[in-house]
């Protein structure tokens, strides 16, 4: 069976896992490899080899144009025991999560999810919850996917990189039968094995397809062969198989009874020819290849006609599941049943967190959607509107809410027309169009005062305090903030009340006034406990920012805590707020390894949102610029592109690019450049008060020079600092936690043990520009012997391996055991074993193969000969 052949050593790994989860530390393995390649085939051979000692749960994510939202779990739950009619009842997503993750604590289960590359948003944000709590259960979770499939870009690639170091998430990549393989199973044929092995790649479907299609030599494409086993079926399993084409990947029989007709028996030919199987009730194709193959083969009319079967037979079963008829409406050209299915599909969606699916299903909607009324259209519009706000498409967004407002003002609806301008402003705010952002505001409040007061002023007000906070106009966020919030008490509005104590608190909490922190907690739990989900991310994101501003590190749970909120209830873009934040606390607590990947994961992360690459950015220039690696201008001139583009009012925007630019230069020795850098955002924060940014900005001016007066109220540490106070400086910065803050301060000093201490930390840090000015300062104090940093092919190394460490990594790639290894570079078997465990340490994985798996990722190791140094 050639999706069996050379397999063994991946059933082994399989089996080794299921064993180890069986006690207790179970484990989520993805399975990648190119289409056909045998993965569904693997799973299946270890779930009959588990026997009947494992529960089985069998998930499937089919390639409808827009997924079933947790389609998978909808799957598996009968099988694990999971209650879903509350995911249909709408009860939050993150209790059936919690659910499922229970029972695959109690009782050893095996679950597959297959095909995850066509997953929805929720099933992803699923995966991602079990991966970080899987070694605590007594299960294994397979998830197979295609690698063509999933891109960089795609949202797999962010799950797998979110996952990379969760303990218990694993990695296995299924390579193409070699051509030994092919040549076994060719055997007895009239057929060249060594032509089919290059016509097929060592494929196994496409192998087997070949061996089967009992054509003379080897056809021209995979899909012939499958047409040709198609053609030799009789008229009657072939309407079966164009009936099951057309469902998809799969459909329950007594739906294919009643599409197929008096064809329905020859159900049992289409089963004998090997093209399909049945599984738990449902019938479908042993792979997606052949399916394709068949379904583009069924000419239109024919193809609409048997979506309109399916969609007639499959609406009239209890709890149909609105995306699968969207889908075969669309197919069939029923625009009445797309604007009966398709909003359907996209409430559930949002529900359940999958607010990409949400979207495409409102925009399928809105393709056939001049049939509505215009109130109804208006309305469809303004929901697709908010689906991409929360997906992040921040100027389609704006496209769809400039439509809104032509209908509504076409209709006179003046409350809607003012709520639309509010929303507008919002989304221009987050695409950094400040200005259009104040004045989208000002236009809602305006329509809106000349109304009876209800919720759309409330929040129109709430929204311009909300403007004024980003500005860190506390005069104007407490004006706007008191109306909201008097207006949203008199009216009993939860809502209002969250989002005006969000904007209150965070004004305050980034001052230092007290209470300004407990003003946001009380907003993310009023918003949590009220349902308001959306709201309650925005209260952690605040609370980031300021957790960030003030240095305060002493709560790091908090931020995890918070992005396991957002990742339950689908929250995206919020998660990556709270993940850009981390990434700069990460480099302010001297962890670079953590904020590299943080603000890497931010920058791959490819939305709308300006501000999120704009922290993603700073953090990578410095890191740079700090260590020396070069490369960081590039990173910061396109910040400040971004930063001036939006608006020089928003110290949030300006100062962290205007910082790290300031430091870069002074790093180069750059003193008047520093100066620059400054001139503005020194004004600014000067002017808004704010302890940490003004503080900064005066001590960056005074390293290059500048005594002028500075900031009426800086931050105790660079107040200190600027006195001339160093040692106490250092002290402040030590018990806050910045160990590169406090090296520069003891740099400033002129005692031999605090420079070589400053030193110590710096080497420690790998920030080669900073260490060598106090290495010269003590080298003109006329002290030699001082300690080197880490070498340059070190250095160099994306996760920091050694010269030796690359060259056993290498051969671990290359299948070697320790005792070839250490025979190949003449160590001894205990050294090798040492590499191999820090290895391990540094690519942050449990295995060897996980190691191998990682690298191949990274390409932290090359293909040079093993004698050489691995650059």
């Amino acid at each position: 069976m050639p999706g069996v052949l050379e397999r063994g050593i991946y059933l082994q790994e399989l089996a080794g896992w299921w064993a180890a989860a069986r006690h207790g530390r179970g484990s989520l393995v993805f399975v990648g490899g190119d289409e056909g390649v045998g993965k569904t085939t693997l799973a299946r051979k270890f779930c009959e080899i588990a026997g009947t000692a494992a529960r089985v749960a069998w998930g499937i994510c089919e390639p409808l144009s827009t997924p079933r939202a947790l389609g998978p779990l909808f799957d598996i739950a009968d099988a694990v025991g999971l209650d879903v009619q509350l995911l249909a009842d709408g009860v939050h997503r993150q209790q059936a999560f919690r659910g499922l993750l229970e029972l695959l604590r109690v009782r050893p289960t095996i679950v597959v999810f297959e095909d995850v590359h066509w997953a929805d948003e929720a099933s992803y944000d699923l995966l991602r919850f079990l991966g970080r709590r899987i070694a605590d259960t007594k299960s294994l979770v397979i998830a197979s996917y295609r690698d063509d499939e999933a891109r960089p870009k795609h949202p797999l690639r962010v799950l797998l990189g979110d996952l990379a170091t969760a303990e218990g998430v694993r990695r296995l990549t299924l390579p193409p039968l070699s051509e030994s393989a092919v040549r076994t199973l060719a055997q007895g044929r009239e057929i060249d094995p060594a032509a089919l092995y290059r016509l097929t790649g060592g494929n196994p479907f496409y192998v087997t397809e070949v061996l089967n299609s009992e054509t003379p030599g080897v056809p021209a494409t995979v899909r012939d062969a499958v047409l040709a086993r198609f053609a030799r079926l009789s008229p009657h399993a072939q309407v079966v198989l164009e009936c099951v084409a057309t469902v998809a990947t799969r459909v329950e029989t007594i739906v294919l009874q009643a599409m197929a007709g008096e064809a329905y028996p020859a159900a049992g030919e289409g089963l004998a020819s090997g093209m399909l199987q049945a599984n738990d009730g449902a019938i479908g194709f042993r792979h997606e290849l052949a399916r394709l193959a068949i379904e583009e083969a069924v000419p239109a009319p024919r193809r609409a006609e048997l979506h309109a079967t399916a969609l007639r037979i499959l609406a009239g079963q209890p709890h149909a599941d609105p995306a699968r008829l969207a889908h075969h409406a669309e197919a069939a050209g029923d625009a009445g049943a797309v604007l009966r299915f398709a909003p359907a599909a996209a409430a559930r969606a949002s529900v359940l967190g999958a607010h990409r699916e949400a979207s495409a299903q409102y925009a399928r909607a809105l393709r056939v959607a001049e049939r509505l009324a215009p109130p109804a259209h208006a309305d469809l519009i303004q929901r697709y509107s908010y689906e991409c706000f929360l997906t992040e498409r921040f100027e389609s967004a704006a496209g769809e809410l400039r439509r809104a407002l032509a209908f509504h003002r076409a209709l006179g609806d003046r409350p809607r027309e003012g709520d639309a301008l509010r929303m507008l402003s919002r989304v221009h705010w987050c695409t950094g169009r400040i200005a259009d952002a104040a004045e989208a505001g000002r236009q809602a409040v305006a329509l809106l005062e000349q109304l009876p007061p209800g919720h759309e002023l409330a929040m129109a007000y709430s929204n311009m305090a909300s403007i004024c906070m980003n500005a860190e106009d506390a005069e104007g966020t407490a004006r706007w903030g008191r109306l909201a919030l008097e207006l949203a008490e008199r009216l009993g509005d939860t809502e209002v009340i969250v989002h005006s104590l969000n904007n209150l608190g965070t004004i305050e909490f980034l001052s230092g006034v007290s209470g300004g922190r407990e003003k946001l907690e009380r907003s993310f739990t009023l918003a949590r406990d009220g349902g308001f989900d959306e709201h309650a991310g925005r209260a952690l994101i605040h609370l980031a920012w300021g957790f960030m501003r003030t240095r305060t590190f002493s709560a790091p749970e908090r931020i995890e805590d918070g992005i396991e909120f957002c990742n339950e209830r689908g929250l995206e873009a919020w998660r990556i707020y709270l993940i850009a934040y981390r990434a700069r606390m990460e480099l302010d607590q001297g962890r670079w390894d953590e904020a590299r990947r943080s603000a890497t994961h931010v920058l791959n992360h490819h939305r709308d949102a300006q501000l999120l690459r704009i922290l993603g950015l700073v953090v990578l220039g410095l890191l740079r610029a700090r260590s020396g690696e070069g490369g960081h201008w590039a990173l910061l001139d396109e910040a400040r592109a971004l930063a001036v583009a939006g608006s020089r009012e928003e110290l949030q925007r300006m100062a962290p690019v205007a910082l790290a630019r300031a430091e870069a230069a002074w790093l180069e020795g750059r003193l008047d450049a520093v100066l620059r850098e400054t001139e503005d955002v020194a004004e600014r924060a000067f002017a808004v008060g704010d302890p940490w940014v003004a503080g900064e900005c005066a001590f960056w001016r005074w390293r290059a020079g500048r005594t002028d007066p500075g900031p009426l109220r800086a931050a105790e540490p660079y107040a200190l600092q600027t006195a001339g106070l160093w040692k106490a400086a250092a002290d402040r910065w030590t018990q806050i936690g910045c160990p590169y803050e406090a090296a520069l301060a003891l740099a400033d000093g002129d005692e031999e043990d605090a420079l070589r201490q400053g030193l110590q930390i710096l080497q420690g840090l790998g920030a080669r520009p900073a260490a060598a000015l106090i290495a010269r300062r003590l080298r003109q104090m006329g002290i030699r012997g001082l300690p080197r940093g880490p070498r340059a092919s070190t250095r160099d190394n994306p996760v920091g391996l050694t010269a030796r460490e690359s060259e056993v990594l290498a051969l671990l790639r290359q299948g070697r055991g320790n005792a070839d290894i250490a025979h190949q570079l003449f160590l001894s078997g205990k050294t090798v074993e040492h590499h191999v465990s820090s290895i391990l340490r540094k690519l942050g994985v449990r295995t060897r193969m996980e190691a191998i798996a990682e690298a191949a990722r990274l390409e932290v190791a090359s293909s040079a000969p093993a004698s050489q140094p691995i650059p």
